[in-house]
């Protein structure tokens, strides 16, 4: 079965916000395991430091997904790029300048 331009464009323009919000989502779903962690260590346990580990590795966790982000965002570009070379239109729900958004340098944050 052979695929219209048009298809892809659809098809690829929901899958990539599905993968999107699937790690926003994640992502605060971790922070309210964090947080959830956190009172409990604060009501229940006799010592400030119980499970400390648990909540390093939990953060852990977090920067991973963020980094997936970043390389998420760099993927979302890249496809427009793709798009406009291919003679795709442009979409109007795509970030502006992903390059800024995955990128923590000042001069990045700075053309922000």
């Amino acid at each position: 079965m052979t695929m219209t331009l048009t298809t892809a464009q659809l098809r690829i323009a929901r899958e990539i916000g599905e993968a999107e919000e699937a790690l926003n989502t994640a992502l605060l779903r971790q922070s309210s395991l964090m947080t959830s962690l956190l009172a409990a260590r604060t009501d229940l346990a006799d010592q400030p430091f119980v499970g400390q580990d648990v909540l390093l590795r939990l953060a852990k966790a977090q920067q991973g997904l963020l980094a997936a982000g970043g390389d998420l965002a760099r993927v979302h570009g890249r496809l427009l790029d793709l798009n406009r070379e291919m003679g795709g239109g442009g979409a109007s729900d795509c970030p502006d300048d992903w390059r800024v958004a995955t990128s923590l340098d000042d001069d990045a944050t700075a053309a922000a």
